[in-house]
This record gives C-alpha cells, sequence and structure tokens, in this order.
C-alpha cells in the first residue's frame, strides 16, 4: 500500500464481535490527510474497534474502509500496518533494552536514527543517565522504566518508523505535572504533518484538533471543531460538563 495524504474514511461501517451485541452501526466519517481527529465519547461507544478495523485485526461486516481511496480489505494487513504507528495508553516494552525496543520500530535502523528518535520523544536525557545508556534493560513490560519514561520509548519507537499515519490512545492521568507536559511535547512532535486519530479520554486534551467526532452507541452522533462543538451545546458540551464536574 503506498499512502499519500493519508486520508482515511470509514464508510456504512458494520461490526459487532457478538452476532447479538452490534458495536458499530452504519458508522461514516472522514479524517483529513495531515490533520489530527480526535475520537471522543463514553466508553464501549465503539472508539476502539474504529482502531482495531483500521488495523485490521478485525474485518467489518459491512461497509469500507479507505486510505488515499484504497480499500484497505485488498491489501494485505502487513502492508496496512507498516503505514501506521501506534501509541496506546498501556505502554507495552518487550523484556531487553531501551535500544532494542525502540528498534522494534525500525529493525536495524542506524545508531544516530535510534539517537535522533529518543531525543524527538524527549527520552535521549533520561536514558543518558542510566549507567548503561541504551543499553539499559527495561525488566519484564518495561517495570524498571516509569509510565511517563515508558511512553517517551514509545514514542521514540513510533517516531523512528517515520509512518504516515498515527493512532494514539492518549491518555497522561497517571504522570505527574512535569512528565505529562513532556510527553505531550512528544506527542505532538510525533502527529506533526502526519494523518493522526486520536482517542481522547480528557476531552480538554482535544481543544487543537482539527476535527473531532462524539462517538455513540457505534455511530457518529455530532462533529465539528472544539469552539464548534461547545457552541452547538449538545453531547460534546455535556461530556465536556460531566468531566469538570468530577474534577
Amino acid at each position: 500500500m503506498k499512502v499519500g495524504d493519508g486520508q482515511i474514511e470509514f464508510r456504512d461501517i458494520v461490526f459487532s464481535y457478538r452476532p447479538e451485541e452490534p458495536v458499530l452501526r452504519n458508522l461514516s466519517f472522514a479524517a483529513m490527510g495531515g490533520r489530527v481527529t480526535a475520537l471522543v465519547g463514553a466508553s464501549g461507544g465503539g472508539k476502539s474497534t474504529i482502531f482495531n478495523l483500521l488495523l485490521r485485526f478485525w474485518e467489518p461486516k459491512r461497509g469500507t474502509i479507505t486510505i488515499d481511496g484504497q480499500d484497505i480489505s485488498g491489501v494485505s494487513r502487513a502492508s496496512v500496518r507498516h503505514q501506521i504507528a501506534y501509541v496506546g495508553q498501556d505502554t507495552f516494552l518487550f523484556r531487553g533494552t531501551i535500544r532494542e525496543n525502540i528498534l522494534v520500530g525500525k529493525p536495524g535502523a542506524a545508531e544516530e536514527e535510534i539517537r535522533a528518535a529518543a531525543t524527538g520523544a524527549f527520552a535521549d536525557d533520561f536514558i543518558r543517565r542510566f549507567p548503561k545508556g541504551y543499553d539499559t534493560p527495561v525488566g519484564e513490560h518495561g517495570v524498571q522504566l516509569s509510565t511517563g519514561q515508558r511512553q517517551r520509548i514509545a514514542i521514540a519507537r513510533a517516531l523512528i518508523k517515520n509512518a504516515p499515519i498515527v493512532l494514539l490512545d492518549e491518555s497522561t492521568a497517571a504522570l505527574d505535572s512535569e512528565s505529562e507536559r513532556e510527553v505531550r511535547d512528544a506527542i505532538a512532535r510525533v502527529c506533526k504533518d502526519r494523518t493522526t486519530l486520536v482517542i481522547a479520554h480528557r476531552l480538554h486534551t482535544v481543544q487543537d484538533a482539527d476535527r473531532i467526532f462524539v462517538v455513540e452507541n457505534g455511530a457518529i452522533a455530532e462533529s465539528g471543531s472544539h469552539d464548534e462543538l461547545l457552541r452547538h451545546q449538545g453531547r460534546f458540551a455535556a461530556l465536556l460538563k460531566l468531566q469538570f464536574q468530577a474534577a
């Protein structure tokens, strides 16, 4: 698969994990190439399923998913995934060194590429402070690193892959304010000039998204920019108010 602008379109998608429990119901939306598109809504609405279908872990029962007009069902899963970098809220690191974990994004990358990716992810400084530097073992599931450090290693992995599409299951709620700032700055770098789909858990984090889609009961309930949705005083505004009251 060749990707140009990276525009993603979901058209009339129907999907269920179990026949009697539909998850997506004729869902349609477009994510513009090179822009940030946010998916928001209550848990269970179908946001993570959208990511799973785009990565082709599952196939829709009906409808099409295209990237730059190419139906992704007509190409190999490997070719689709090669064009996508994924950074999840539950960062998974393999048992091995920091270097080996970054190299997952681009096996065989040169040392300068590894360091450039780590620098872009605001990880180089803390890595160099370890006695073994990039050869530091991360432990099982990265237990030797803090949550913020693990996230920055995952972002370095995405940067070195240099994929045109980024999927970001965004969550920094467990981080202290300094780590959150550094992770957000790193995320901004990995998303720059790339088609980015963000699952946003904290709605104030998507103020600068080019377009926001509210996903409810497997369909798009409303869409617009942050300011447009606030003026509309619909589902997004109601969700934002609930989060503000719970804070």
